[in-house]
């Protein structure tokens, strides 16, 4: 679990500038506490920020292989590589460390870029053959690792694992992508491949690149996909919980590999409290676990997290999450690097401090939700093209739209009184409908808060084509199988995953998903839909096989999820914040929203007229954003370019 970042000449074999690979690793050096390396030859450098987790101390990077004409820079782990070591052993390669990462650069000798297909892990790397002048970029199958790259004016490939690093390598930060800035609005999270930076990529994930010099072509390409079968395996349901705990098990055993102390997070929800009564049967020793609570009952999960750690017996520890914690709105904007709206970002931060101080690994529920069809939208998505299946278009749209206007809104009422927003989902077609369900700005609010320089340069575009491309991919007609195709392709990626690696990395600790191990997510795929959602309520094969381990007060409560109360904090501790949104500097001259709109949304909220949390605090941090990324730019060139701040600020108010 590291930093990488990179230079490679796309044009000619020039020698690298240090200083500049030195400004990308100081921007790094969270990931790595662990020690700083470089490489440097003619038309490549290689950096690597590290947190030693395997081979403590003969894992430094890059990894060369024996006559030093390949190399590997690397960020993740391969948890299949004491196999792939007897593999390549003896086809003849030979190994120098204990190190995970050498698999890679001897798997690239061996079978080029097709060395993705025998990686069982998470990973970002670069990996370079001078004898034939390639460098491989790939991500993993889930993007739990990032990777961003863009090509600079002269000819310059840069790439990172965050685009801080990229930022402090260009020098200045490009002007802010149109459609990327909607698509924050709309999801709270910028979907790959953008980034918010005008010419900055994202790797997506399951995708490689293959490059080589003077050739300039960059044209990812995807290596896999998760395939739901047309018809889904024909399993019982006895046989189907054996499958989830058999591969459970299994997923969570070749985690707890490490050099280093490691350790799991248990929010006191089904999939972390499953993630650790698997660790417990499989440790000799008690297993370390640590829980973040909050000061409002409302939200606080422990007393659940203590029943499964008095249960299993572990080293717990617990802390609670006040008021106060929202002060750190500057340090989520920087850590990010990118504008991230998910208020859980903020417990998620605090916890992987709290766990940081015992353990170097922790082992985390995310992803549960995805493969076993936990959300609450997955039910009501389910039911809404039901019913669609019977109605024409014309006819839903001729009767549900008109209801859905004249419906009343009421916020805060229960959720079966609120039809308003199914009548319009029931109006849209799939996709128009998926959208309503994940969007934390509905059309209607983003139209307020949007400026009209913004709206003109989208010119017409509808953050909802983010999805449609994944839905017209899915290869299914099935409902939940296609709402659960355009999450992992989406959600995970791009929100639930960046939030943990943003989160862990900036505390110098490494995450392990076992929910994402292929052979159980690909097992999971092929379960039939009813095997996961059973009325309103989902993840159905995963608490039935858990009832031997878990108690019921843990399975079959009412889902809560690992978010702050920002909705109660706006109305006291953040209030001066709030009432002064509107009024940012930074907002006003980034010409991208307006304040008259944001003034409203604020009034609104402040006199409970509606709950406007989550599109004022992706508002919040958004202005944090625009604040940390021209501090960020001028923190890395101060020494070498006095004036830098203000053209930051100009660049970043232009539009793409």
């Amino acid at each position: 679990m590291c930093g990488i970042a990179g230079l490679f000449d796309l044009r000619a074999e020039r020698m690298p500038d240090g200083d500049r690979l030195g400004r990308m690793l100081r921007a790094l050096a969270h990931r790595g506490p662990d020690g700083e390396t470089r490489h440097l030859e003619p038309g490549l450098a290689f950096g690597h920020r590290r947190l030693a987790i395997i081979d403590v101390e003969g894992g430094s990077q890059p990894i060369f292989n024996e006559d030093g004409t390949a190399a590997v820079l690397f960020n993740g782990m391969i948890y299949n590589y004491r196999t792939l070591m007897d593999d390549l052993g003896a086809r003849g390669h030979r190994f120098r460390t204990r190190c995970d990462t050498e698999t890679i650069v001897h798997g690239f000798e061996q079978w080029g870029a097709d060395v993705v297909d025998h990686l069982d892990g998470f990973f970002a790397f670069a990996v370079w053959n001078r004898n034939t002048r390639q460098l491989l970029l790939a991500r993993d199958r889930f993007g739990k690792k990032p990777l961003y790259y863009a090509v600079d004016s002269d000819g310059w490939l840069v790439f990172a694992s965050e685009v801080g690093a990229i930022l402090a390598a260009l020098g200045q930060a490009p002007a802010l992508r149109a459609d990327a800035v909607e698509d924050y609005l709309a999801f709270g999270y910028v979907p790959e491949p953008k980034s918010v930076f005008q010419g900055i990529e994202k790797l997506p994930p399951a995708h490689r690149v293959l490059l080589k010099g003077r050739d300039g072509r960059i044209a990812p390409e995807a290596y896999w996909d998760l395939r739901f079968p047309e018809r889904p395996d024909d399993i019982d349901e006895a046989a189907a919980m054996a499958g989830v705990r058999e591969r459970l098990d299994a997923a969570v055993a070749k985690r707890l590999v490490a050099d280093v102390p490691l350790g799991a997070f248990l929010s006191g929800g089904v999939d972390s409290s499953a993630i650790v009564a698997s660790m417990a049967r499989t440790s000799d020793h008690a297993v370390q676990t640590c829980a973040m609570g909050f000061d409002d009952p409302s939200v606080d999960e422990t007393r659940f997290a203590q029943m499964v750690a008095d249960r299993y017996h572990t080293d717990h520890f617990t802390e609670v999450v006040n008021m106060e914690a929202a002060s750190l709105i500057g340090t989520l904007a920087h850590a990010y690097g990118e504008p991230f709206a998910d208020a859980s970002a903020l417990p998620t931060f605090l916890v992987s401090r709290l766990a940081r101080r015992r353990v170097t690994v922790a082992l985390s529920g995310d992803g549960g939700d995805e493969v076993f069809a936990g959300y609450r939208r997955y039910p009501f998505h389910m039911r809404e093209e039901a019913l669609k299946a019977w109605v024409p278009s014309n006819i839903r749209r001729l009767v549900f739209g008109p209801l859905a206007r004249l419906y009343p809104a009421l916020p805060n009422a229960p959720r079966w009184l609120r039809a308003r927003a199914t009548f319009e989902a029931l109006s849209l077609d799939t996709v128009g409908g998926f959208f309503r369900a994940v969007t934390i700005m509905p059309d209607a609010v983003r139209d307020a808060v949007r400026s009209r320089d913004l709206g003109r340069t989208l010119a017409g575009y509808h953050p909802s084509e983010v999805l449609r491309t994944h839905a017209d991919r899915a290869g299914t007609d099935d409902a939940l199988a296609r709402a659960q195709y355009i999450d992992l392709k989406t959600w995970l990626p791009g929100q639930m995953l960046v939030k943990v690696d943003r989160a862990s990395m900036s505390n110098g600790l490494e995450v392990r998903n076992p929910f994402l191990d292929r052979d159980l997510v690909e097992w999971a795929a092929r379960l039939p839909a009813h095997l996961k959602v059973q009325g309103f309520s989902g993840k159905h094969v995963l608490k039935r096989a858990m009832e031997e381990r878990l108690p019921r007060e843990v399975l079959y409560r009412p889902k809560q999820g690992f978010t702050a109360p920002i909705d109660r904090w706006m109305r006291a501790g953040l209030d001066d914040r709030l009432a002064g949104l509107a009024a940012s500097p930074r907002l006003r001259e980034s010409g991208l929203v307006s304040p008259e709109g944001i003034a409203s949304l604020v009034t609104q909220h402040r006199t409970g007229r509606g709950d406007f949390s989550r599109p004022l605090w992706a508002l919040m941090m958004f202005d944090a954003f625009l604040e940390e990324t021209a501090r960020t730019v001028a923190d890395s060139l101060t020494s070498v370019a006095p004036g830098v701040p203000k053209a930051v600020e100009r660049n970043l108010s232009a539009l793409g």
